[in-house]
């Protein structure tokens, strides 16, 4: 029988076994790297984009705070350092994070702790992402991505409301507020891990942990709020709609390309049996549970840092995501050779109205 709910301290077991297919694979992908003569990690390009979306980022509101514009172009520049903060997240944030952006792990943190310079905390999501997502990749009661949110279903193993009928109509409005809920859920979040267990550090290591992140957050709101109060005439509600105008603008952009590679048609979500065991192996289970989308889009690749190539980065994470539209020819023909599943959607609207329909059915259905 399915396990339907499954508590944050069981243990999951990947109870197959593939080493044919991810050593061909592992060989395959070795391969294109030393005849290309090429790193796994960042190059030149990539550096150059790591410049851009932190001028994304940081460049708008620079011009907010020469206080030469009026107020309807601030609010545009909020909007563009909302999709700067999206940018740097995907792009920056996400590699560093996953220790891909470089062989250089001081390099690779320098770009993780971009995400606190966006308001939110790399600490917090190393947990969230590479500890709960990529392991227990749409796995319900572990990974968090899918596990309900306020008024959200995005399992079949969850249980099901009246209102999750009408999801697929208010669930944009959620999604808005996904990067606001990072940024002043923080402290509970790191609070929570400890409770649950998550977290395995020392009392003393957690202190200092919190101790970080607490002046990481007075940093953050000095600086968007207090700069613009003292060096501008904006008024403290024009900062405010301002600020979520940024955050709102964020949000929908990582709501959007995070669901697009998930909450799916095809991607499945794996229900353990009630001793937590998978009868599959790790390799595999991720390619049941992720899809890839407008593959063929350079524009969206190069903007999404490379996570519309979401099967790509769950088979190797801790390689720049600059690299994966190559890699990723070599990844379909393996997992076609070994009758493996390959999930695409060729552009961004079919993976949209994917995910709008699989909201829909999450909405009236307990299971597929």
């Amino acid at each position: 029988m399915p396990n339907t709910s499954l508590a944050m301290n069981t243990s999951i077991t990947f109870l197959k076994k593939d080493f044919t297919f991810k050593k061909t694979l592992n060989q395959r992908v070795s391969a294109y790297f030393k005849e290309n003569r090429l790193s796994p990690n960042h190059n030149p390009a990539m550096v150059v984009k790591t410049v851009v979306m932190l001028a994304l980022f940081l460049a708008p509101f620079v011009l907010i705070l020469t206080n030469l514009f009026p107020f309807w172009a601030n609010l545009l520049f909020y909007f563009v350092m909302g999709v700067g903060v999206a940018g740097v997240g995907m792009s920056v944030m996400h590699d560093g994070n996953h220790a891909g952006y470089s062989a250089n792990q001081k390099i690779n943190r320098l770009m993780g702790l971009s995400m606190n310079l966006i308001g939110a905390d790399a600490y917090n999501w190393k947990i969230k992402h590479n500890k709960l997502h990529h392991v227990f990749t749409n796995i319900y009661g572990k990974d968090e991505d899918i596990n309900s949110r306020v008024i959200l279903r995005f399992a079949f193993a969850a249980p099901l409301k009246w209102y999750h009928r009408y999801q697929h109509i208010y669930a944009w409005f959620f999604y808005a507020l996904m990067s606001l809920s990072m940024v002043f859920g923080d402290i509970s979040k790191r609070i929570s891990y400890r409770k649950r267990g998550v977290t395995n550090i020392s009392p003393k290591a957690f202190r200092r942990s919190m101790a970080w992140l607490v002046v990481s957050k007075v940093l953050y709101f000095a600086f968007i709020f207090g700069l613009p109060f003292f060096f501008t005439s904006m008024y403290w509600w024009q900062i405010l709609l301002g600020f979520m105008v940024m955050h709102i603008a964020t949000g929908t952009i990582l709501s959007l390309v995070f669901q697009m590679a998930h909450v799916v048609e095809g991607p499945q979500q794996a229900r353990p049996d009630e001793k937590g065991v998978i009868d599959d192996s790790l390799i595999v289970h991720q390619l049941r549970s992720t899809a890839d989308f407008s593959r063929n889009n350079p524009i969206l690749s190069w903007f999404v840092g490379g996570l519309n190539f979401q099967v790509e980065h769950h088979l190797f994470p801790r390689m720049c995501h600059v690299h994966y539209p190559a890699i990723s020819k070599i990844v379909e023909t393996t997992t076609r050779e070994f009758n493996l599943p390959y999930y695409v959607n060729d552009n961004f609207g079919r993976a949209f109205l994917s995910h709008y329909r699989t909201l829909k059915k999450l909405g009236r259905v307990k299971y597929p």
